[in-house]
């Protein structure tokens, strides 16, 4: 078959009315005939001529035209596509490397299997066009909502119809035990939009956090204003969730907002959510309050943050334990989940069998280090003192407050606590001497002895062993494992090192050996400071 002024406008015709079905740019189906009857004309000509098709537009007519680029004489390899320059003098003048020469060609008379082959071509261009068009349609939408049609599940995946394409809902991101009809309509969340050989793939969720956060924005005006923000979200999906959200108009109650008249725009999500129960509750920048909220409808008598570690400890009465933990965690897994906190829950009564305990193992410090009897050891601890360091180095006048000490009972109790440090320290200086630590680590300032015996416990026994050292080693930290926080101890942490503590040791041990020049510091400083005043100017 060959491409006569009879089928000439019927080319574009084609391209048309192919765009229009797929809709898609009309000029990429044409690009695609263009190559398809390049490749025809190749198995005519040969495969390794250059032979190349151009589709006029408006008239349709097909020009063959073949290639042939000039090469050095030591690079010439395709003698079909590639000429010399000795060569391209017989049809350029003054030729050079790089130059082309094109020449018209007569057009193929093309067979059976040459027209399939140009079908396949077509048909596979015009397939990567409509699915580069789908994927830069839904990239953008990530994020989002969308309403779908229901098309069969797939071994619990459910196939929806998003209008020019397919999603895929799959079995973990639907509400509970969920099911699907076809036809069925559905509202999700676009979570993810992925492009793939296969066509472009859109996953879409019904369990994500973001989906109800999404769906209060469209029942919520003033959230979607802006008004409003939702800070945070945690879902049990199908069972409970827990929204926290501000209003950043001193007028408005984000809460009564978000509940609506009689609970209307509340109610409307729920609904959404297969009766998922929602707890909307007040943002508070103050952690420990925030917390307080998070864990109603359970009373919190008292709340203790320990910001390194970003673990809390929450005191409710024995009666709202039950309460506060909610059925199989659910409550305070919501609370933590809200929070980004480490939450340990207990009553008033274990809580007071725990400062009963403490009590009793600082009374004993004090019984045995200071030879006191237990009333004077439990006086002590009642004002406040938890370590003989505290007896030893505080200002006096704090001892002489208390009821029944002078000056001179004042001053013995400090000299027993000292004589007691000093004989600890010297037997742990003792100590790290026989495990081989240097004389450079004990002579390094801000190292107790009971340090140095523990690093030389771990192995630390020199300036530069101490150099090397990360200041999560010394100072213990966090680290987070598919989702779980994970507790990393330091050689250091049980002496109160903090990480910005053990990070200022690090670094003087690497000033002291030279490694690192104080100047680059302040450089560093100085430019984090710019960047700082520039982001602030933003």
């Amino acid at each position: 078959m060959a491409i006569t002024s009879a089928n000439q406008l019927e080319l574009l015709q084609t391209a048309e009315a192919v765009a229009r079905e797929k809709m898609i740019d009309p000029g990429l189906v044409v690009e695609a005939m263009e190559e398809s009857l390049a490749r025809a004309a190749k198995s005519r000509y040969g495969s390794e001529m250059d032979i190349r098709v151009t589709i006029d537009r408006k008239t349709g007519k097909a020009t063959f035209t073949r290639v042939r680029t000039v090469v050095a004489d030591d690079e010439l390899e395709n003698y079909q596509a590639e000429f010399t320059v000795e060569q391209a003098k017989q049809y350029m003048e003054n030729p050079e490397i790089g130059q082309t020469f094109v020449e018209e060609v007569p057009p193929v008379d093309m067979g059976r299997i040459a027209a399939q082959s140009a079908k396949q071509v077509i048909l596979q261009k015009v397939r990567e066009a409509e699915r580069d068009r789908q994927y830069e349609e839904f990239k953008d939408r990530a994020g989002t909502i969308i309403n779908g049609q229901v098309k069969r599940e797939e071994y619990g995946n459910v196939i929806v119809d998003v209008g020019r394409g397919e999603a895929v809902l799959r079995r973990n991101e639907k509400i509970g035990r969920e099911s699907y009809r076809p036809n069925d309509r559905i509202r999700c969340y676009i979570k993810e939009v992925r492009r793939e050989a296969r066509g472009p793939q859109i996953f879409l969720s019904r369990t994500a956090p973001e989906f109800m956060a999404e769906l209060f924005k469209m029942e919520v005006p003033e959230i979607y204003d802006g008004i409003i923000e939702i800070k945070a979200v945690a879902r049990d999906p199908g069972s409970r969730a827990k929204i926290a959200v501000i209003s950043y108009d001193g007028s408005i109650d984000p809460v009564g907002a978000c509940v609506g008249m009689r609970g209307s725009r509340v109610q409307a999500v729920v609904n959404e959510l297969q009766g998922e129960k929602i707890d909307i509750i007040p943002w508070n920048e103050d952690q420990p309050t925030f917390l307080v909220n998070a864990l109603q409808p359970a009373e919190v008598t008292k709340v203790v943050l320990d910001e390194e570690a970003e673990r809390i400890e929450v005191v409710v009465p024995d009666e709202q334990l039950s309460l506060a933990i909610g059925r199989r965690g659910q409550n305070v897994r919501l609370a933590s989940q809200l929070t980004g906190l480490d939450i340990d829950i207990m009553t008033e009564e274990q809580e007071s069998a725990r400062r009963q305990a403490e009590f009793e193992e600082r009374t004993k410090l004090f019984i045995d280090t200071l030879d006191l009897d237990e009333f004077f050891a439990q006086l002590l601890v009642s004002e406040g003192f938890t370590s003989l360091e505290e007896v030893a180095y505080v200002d006096v006048d704090e001892l002489l407050v208390i009821e029944g000490v002078d000056s001179d009972t004042a001053s013995e109790l400090q000299a027993r606590a000292r004589d007691h440090l000093e004989a600890v320290n010297r037997k742990a200086l003792e100590h790290a001497r026989e495990l081989g630590v240097e004389d450079s680590l004990v002579s390094f300032e801000g190292l107790t002895p009971q340090m140095i015996e523990a690093l030389a416990e771990d192995g630390v026994k020199t300036l530069e062993d101490f150099a090397t050292c990360a200041d999560w080693e010394l100072a213990g930290g966090w680290t987070t494992e598919n989702g779980e926080r994970k507790k990393d101890d330091g050689v250091l942490e049980k002496f109160d090192v903090s990480l910005e503590e053990a990070q200022n040791m690090v670094m003087t041990a690497r000033i002291a050996l030279g490694w690192v020049d104080p100047a680059d510091l302040v450089s560093d400083d100085a430019e984090e400071e710019a960047g700082e005043e520039q982001e602030a100017e933003a």
